[in-house]
This record gives C-alpha cells, sequence and structure tokens, in this order.
C-alpha cells in the first residue's frame, strides 16, 4: 500500500518532464526518489543539489534509450526527501519511502547526495521483507569503515553499515582502500573486482559468485567512474569509464535480478550542465537495462 505521508514532485521537478506526464503511483512501475542529503563530508559540496541537476536535466533526453523505452512502464517522480534532522532521522524518512515502494512492488531509484544514503535504501528493502539479496557496489572508495573520525554515519562507512545487516556486497572499481578495509572485505566475505582489474583490462562483464544471491540492488556512486567523465570532491584516478560502467550492469542484469539503485554523491558544477545531462542520461540507460532484463 503507499505510504499515505508521501507526495508526488511538482509538476516542474518530474524525471523527464515536462515531456512524460506524471502518472499516478501506481501505475508506474520505476519510482525516482530525490534525496539531497549532505554530510558532515561534503556539506560544502553542492551535492544537496544534484537530484534536482539531475531531475532537470532529464527534460532533455529522448524517451527511446537507443534500444528500448523504458519510460512506457511509467516513471513516477516523488517530492524530495525532506533532510532536515539528524542525519539518523533522515535515514529513517528515506528507509520509509524506499520501503513502501517496495511495498507496491515497484522498482525504487534514488538520487543522492550523500552515499550515506544507500544504507537507507537497502534498509528500505529489508523492512519490506525482501529476502536473499546482495549490494552490488561502484565505486572508487571501499566505504568499509567502521567510523570516520567516531561519525559511525559517514559515508566512508555505508557499506560496513550495509554487512552489518548481513547483506552480501560485491564491489566494483574500488581504488581506493585502507588495511581496515581490506581486513573487513575477508571478515564479511566480500568479493570484488577492483579497478586496477578492471580497468588495466578493459573488463566489461563479470560473472556474480556462484554462492551470491540473484536478486541484488546497485549502488552506484558517481566517483566509481573515472574523473574524464565525472569530476566530484572523492574523485580518484585510474577508474571506470562510462561504456565499461554500463556493459558491467548489463552483465550483472543478465546473471541477477535488479530490484533497485541508486546514484550518489554526483556533484553539479556551475556553468557546465554537460554532467548534469550525462547524470540524467545514466540513470536512464540503467532503467533501459534494467526494462530489457525485467520486463
Amino acid at each position: 500500500m503507499p505510504n499515505p505521508k508521501q507526495k508526488a514532485a511538482s509538476a516542474s521537478a518530474v524525471f523527464l518532464g515536462p515531456t512524460l506526464k506524471q502518472p499516478k503511483p501506481s501505475d508506474a512501475f520505476f519510482h525516482i526518489l530525490p534525496i539531497p542529503f549532505v554530510g558532515e563530508r561534503f556539506n560544502k559540496s553542492a551535492m544537496a543539489s544534484a537530484p534536482e541537476a539531475i531531475i532537470q536535466a532529464s527534460s532533455t533526453l529522448d524517451h527511446w534509450d537507443g534500444r528500448s523505452i523504458p519510460a512506457k512502464h511509467g516513471v513516477y517522480t516523488h517530492a524530495a526527501v525532506d533532510c532536515k534532522g539528524t542525519t539518523e532521522k533522515v535515514l529513517a524518512k528515506i528507509t520509509s519511502e524506499v520501503s513502501s515502494i517496495m511495498k507496491m512492488e515497484k522498482f525504487p531509484i534514488g538520487l543522492g547526495g550523500d552515499g550515506i544514503v544507500s544504507y537507507a535504501m537497502v534498509k528500505g528493502l529489508l523492512d519490506a521483507g525482501v529476502e536473499n539479496f546482495g549490494v552490488i557496489h561502484i565505486d572508487a572508495q571501499a566505504d568499509l569503515r567502521e567510523e570516520d573520525n567516531g561519525n559511525l554515519w559517514s559515508e566512508a562507512c555505508v557499506m560496513k553499515r550495509i554487512v552489518d545487516e548481513d547483506v552480501p556486497l560485491f564491489q566494483l572499481g574500488v581504488r581506493s582502500i585502507s588495511k581496515e578495509e581490506v581486513d573487513a572485505r575477508r571478515v564479511y566475505g566480500v568479493k570484488f573486482y577492483d579497478a586496477d582489474f578492471l580497468v588495466s583490462r578493459n573488463v566489461t562483464k563479470v560473472e556474480l559468485p556462484s554462492e551470491f544471491p540473484d536478486t541484488v540492488f546497485l549502488s552506484i556512486d558517481i566517483d566509481g567512474f573515472d574523473p574524464s567523465v565525472f569530476p566530484t570532491p572523492g574523485a580518484v584516478p585510474g577508474g571506470l569509464g562510462w561504456v565499461q560502467v554500463l556493459m558491467l550492469i548489463e552483465s550483472i542484469a543478465q546473471q541477477a535480478n535488479i530490484i533497485g539503485f541508486d546514484l550518489t554523491e554526483f556533484n553539479p558544477l556551475p556553468g557546465q550542465p554537460y554532467y548534469d545531462n550525462a547524470a540524467a542520461l545514466l540513470v536512464y540507460k540503467i532503467m533501459g537495462i534494467v526494462e530489457r532484463t525485467r520486463l
């Protein structure tokens, strides 16, 4: 059942709008959830404006993505999550929204914002009763620290919070990792293909471990891309390419059922709308991959 507290976005803040009429929530498969939250690490960045920038840029997209029309299955844009209050309270709001979307048997797409919102996306799946699923994490950093200068809810700890929930984790593209995080990978059985392997060999297909769940949530930190694709505050050289990321996701979609995804840590740059357009296109391209493998 829909969450009675959920609100639709205004007519000017609809993904693919004004070229796409906002449907009823029940008539849309894809549910866009804007999450303009930024924690302590990036409080001087423009990440809080990322969801709005992506949604505004999406109005320039053609509904035909080159292979199909994902929009034909309905795209509903929620009002932005109210990010006032403590981090824990904001995460609880996100969790409630995502849980409600899942209970409607729809597909949640979170637009952050700080990477910590990925924890709330995953917690929303758990609260909705989704069982036996794993997380595929694309990022430059492993984000497996126990705490970050005493902060348990830093984006540097988001994947640690997720494995603490006993959710299996598979990481792609990491190229900045501490000894603590290497140890955490071993303790929690985290599977991975780091950037030094993927980039040097231009790997475009990966095989998920046989024991990994065949239902997955995609957590995509924009830092997973090389800075030449998306310059961000957390950029690390030697990252994944545009086509490479999409092909990796497509290979995952052919092996597992993707039930939702998020895009975090995009940082809009004043006077450079190209990056906003690219982020919007990335979201729509992934929607297309999901459509062609699920619907």
